[in-house]
């Protein structure tokens, strides 16, 4: 698996011009699915989102998670993060995990994010959506399961 996470002071998810899911301060996930993932993978990476530290507190320093801060999530599927643009000129998505595999392992995920008392809105899997937000720093890191790490 491979997660975009982005600190943010607000985010929203749409489909078809419908306003599907929407956090104040937290983290928006985008969120990649290879074929070779598992729930140990998705188990995995929702522990790792919930305790990590990349909101400051008091002296401004990255020492806060968003459990701490009392943030939401807004997570979102996104098979193209595992587009390939190595050769030619048309990114290939061949390493993204097929839907009836990627589906329920990104609802799993976000299961597992809530199972840690996380506030989860989610996006409109396999939906061609809207998403916006207001980064806040701007902080932007890539998480990958230690199964995936290429």
């Amino acid at each position: 698996m491979r997660i975009v996470v982005q600190r943010c002071k607000q985010a929203e998810v749409s489909v078809a011009g419908k306003v599907i899911g929407q956090i104040g301060q937290g983290l928006m996930l985008l969120v990649g699915i290879a074929h070779e993932d598992s729930e140990q993978d998705a188990k995995y990476l929702a522990e790792k989102l919930a305790g990590l530290r990349i909101f400051e507190d008091s002296q401004g320093k990255m020492n806060l998670s968003v459990s701490e801060i009392n943030g939401q999530i807004l997570s979102v599927s996104q098979f193209t993060l595992y587009g390939d643009c190595r050769k030619g000129r048309r990114p290939n998505f061949m390493a993204a995990a097929r839907p009836e595999l990627a589906s329920p392992l990104y609802d799993r995920f976000n299961e597992l994010l809530r199972a840690q008392g996380l506030q989860v809105e989610t996006g409109a899997f396999g939906e061609m959506m809207d998403v916006s937000l207001i980064n806040d720093g701007p902080v932007t890191l890539i998480l990958e399961s230690p199964v995936n790490t290429n």
